[in-house]
């Protein structure tokens, strides 16, 4: 069965996301690494560990444009971490507020989340408790994203 091993995001600015993911959300760095030449651009790459396995990857290429992500809802692209129990979320208001980090938070009925943005825009969530999704490939999934593909091959009226 596959998990979830690391997702990269690039940072403008590696001193502000350093400080934010070490002290701020608390994930130890684990591991660095540093070139002259991803894709033309000098970079650094930060390795954060998650507890309970797998990585936040951050990769500032110097020089590099931003990326622009202006038409698209903000919470499109986002990476959640899981709490075991909904009273651990008051841990994380307190946090947040401490760190003068603004946040959001959104009742999803089985779970309940709070939501903020790194330096970057990057929107991270705490969820309670963790989702614990099927082993087996859902026929339901498949007929949601069938209907979906289809419609985009379906003449305008």
């Amino acid at each position: 069965m596959l998990k979830l091993d690391h997702v990269v995001f690039p940072v403008r600015d590696a001193g502000a996301s350093l400080a934010f993911y070490r002290d701020v959300v608390g994930l130890p760095l684990v591991e660095a690494h540093e070139g002259d030449d991803w894709g033309d651009y000098p970079w650094l790459m930060m390795v954060f560990a998650v507890p309970g396995g797998g990585e936040i990857v951050l990769v500032e290429l110097r020089g590099a444009p931003a990326p622009s992500y202006r038409d698209l809802p903000h919470d499109v692209r986002h990476y959640a971490m899981a709490v075991d129990a909904v009273a651990e979320l008051a841990g994380w208001r307190t946090r947040l507020r401490a760190a003068g980090v603004g946040f959001w938070e959104e009742d999803h009925g089985a779970q309940q989340s709070i939501y903020f943005e790194d330096p970057d825009g990057v929107v991270l969530e705490v969820t309670a408790p963790p989702s614990r999704p099927q082993a087996a490939a859902s026929e339901r999934a498949a007929t949601v994203v069938e209907r979906w593909l289809g419609s985009r091959l379906a003449p305008d009226p």
